[in-house]
């Protein structure tokens, strides 16, 4: 049996691992990757972010078509089915697989396909013909959706979100349980289909981790769009049948659909790893606990991305990796892992970084804010892209950016300028910066100066 030694093991090719393995890599560690699909990338190339991303932009486009005057003039009527809104992923998945499988050649990272199981420590079985010694292991091997017991995923009209974008009719109706970020993305992608949605939240209010304003604007255009949307409701039942599903609601209500999306949470992808050899024990969900390094209760064993939970971002788990392998390399930690920016994919999309409303307000700190409503920006008026807005949050006394809060077209491209501003030392993070500053004329970005100077005439 052969048994390679490394520097650096990862477990997974997925953003977290991939930011693990690069970071070892340049930094002069002999490293060593291991990846139990057919293809690297993980779950977020190959049917997570990217495919649903890819999804709905084709979504978008073909609404861009319909609502174009020129279009309806003609007459043309548009009616794809998903197998064919979904067929651009598949060349981009295919192109992010080429670019990644890249960066471990030029790095000189070999990539094992197999099984990770722990022998201890610092060994790990791939095969039983392989084995790989690694000083140091990265676990990064993500989550799935959860599934629990009692619901027929093999049903043919059950889905979770690894299943939907396969999905091979256009159905009239779904119900979707479950409004956190995925829930409530799918919501808006099928029911920009023209789909009836009901949406189902297990808890008082959309996605609660966000600002109350963006939270109150999004189920205003879920709502005005046709969604709807069930607060503070528990399944009891879920009945599939052969012209539909029937979820039973613990309230007494019945919602009947084509299909049913469940979207209620997800589990780490730990149970395989065999870790109760080297002392580490996964909660409920199969989410590990890590210390502020990332590093597992085995101390030279190290987990990121989704498999320790929240954040749950792509964007998180790679600074995640890399992050961990900085602890490894002994280098000073000074990566940004506090304010990630959320990037959230609605109809239109969200996106926000740092403090909101609420949390300044039981902070008790003098804050005040500024507000930019897209339908009074040129280029919003332009492009019919008028519906949504931007707020800054700033400290009263000292003019420091607390939060910023986008809702709206582009708004996950829109927010990194904020976060340029906002990680700027002291006086250069400001309000004044957004006051002084030209912007290009007509842009979006200019939405920064006019809540800048709509924040600062509160003052006065």
């Amino acid at each position: 049996m052969q048994e390679p030694k490394f520097d650096v093991v990862v477990i997974g090719t997925g953003p977290g691992g991939e930011g693990a393995a690069m970071q070892a890599a340049k930094g002069g560690k002999k490293t060593a990757v291991i990846e139990s699909y057919k293809e690297i990338g993980g779950g977020c190339t190959h049917w997570g972010t990217i495919p649903s991303k890819a999804l709905r932009f084709s979504i978008y486009s073909m609404m861009e078509a319909m609502n174009n005057p020129i279009v309806r003039d003609m007459g043309v009527n548009i009616n794809p089915t998903i197998g064919q809104l979904r067929a651009s992923s598949k060349s981009i998945i295919a192109k992010q697989v080429t670019m990644r499988q890249r960066f471990y050649e030029r790095n000189n990272v070999p990539v094992f396909h197999g099984t990770a199981k722990f022998i201890d420590a610092h060994t790990i079985e791939v095969d039983p013909e392989t084995r790989i010694h690694g000083e140091n292991i990265i676990i990064a091997t993500g989550s799935r959706p959860f599934r629990p017991a009692g619901v027929d995923f093999s049903h043919p009209r059950v889905f979770d979100s690894d299943t939907i974008l396969d999905l091979d009719f256009k159905p009239q109706s779904i119900t979707i349980y479950g409004a956190g970020v995925i829930g409530c993305e799918y919501a808006s992608m099928f029911r920009n289909l023209a789909i009836k949605v009901n949406l189902i939240n297990t808890r008082a209010k959309l996605l609660e981790f966000l600002d109350d304003e963006i939270i109150d604007a999004l189920s205003y255009q879920m709502r005005e769009s046709g969604v709807i949307i069930r607060h503070n409701e528990t399944y009891s039942k879920i009945e599939p049948r052969d012209d539909g599903v029937i979820l039973y609601l613990e309230s007494g209500k019945q919602v009947k659909t084509d299909i049913l999306l469940w979207a209620n949470g997800r589990s780490g992808n730990t149970e395989k790893l065999d870790l109760e050899k080297i002392g580490i024990t996964p909660d409920s969900r199969g989410l590990l606990k890590v210390a502020p390094s990332f590093q597992t209760s085995c101390p030279n064993v190290y987990a990121v991305g989704d498999v320790i939970g929240f954040p749950s971002l792509a964007s998180a788990a790679y600074m995640q990796g890399r992050a961990a392998t900085r602890h490894i390399l002994g280098a000073p930690d000074d990566l940004q892992l506090t304010d990630i920016p959320n990037g959230i994919y609605t109809s239109p999309e969200i996106s926000s970084i740092g403090k909101t409303e609420r949390e300044l307000t039981e902070a008790k700190v003098p804050y005040e804010v500024g507000h930019s409503q897209f339908r009074s920006l040129a280029r919003a008026q332009i492009t019919g892209r008028a519906i949504g807005m931007l707020k800054i949050l700033f400290h009263r006394e000292t003019l420091e950016i607390l939060g910023v809060h986008c809702f709206g077209p582009n708004a996950a491209e829109i927010i990194h300028i904020g976060q340029a501003i906002m990680k700027q030392p002291y006086p250069n993070n400001t309000l004044e910066y957004f006051i002084d500053t030209t912007f290009n004329y007509p842009t979006m970005a200019e939405a920064y100066r006019v809540a800048a100077l709509n924040g600062y005439n509160r003052l006065f």
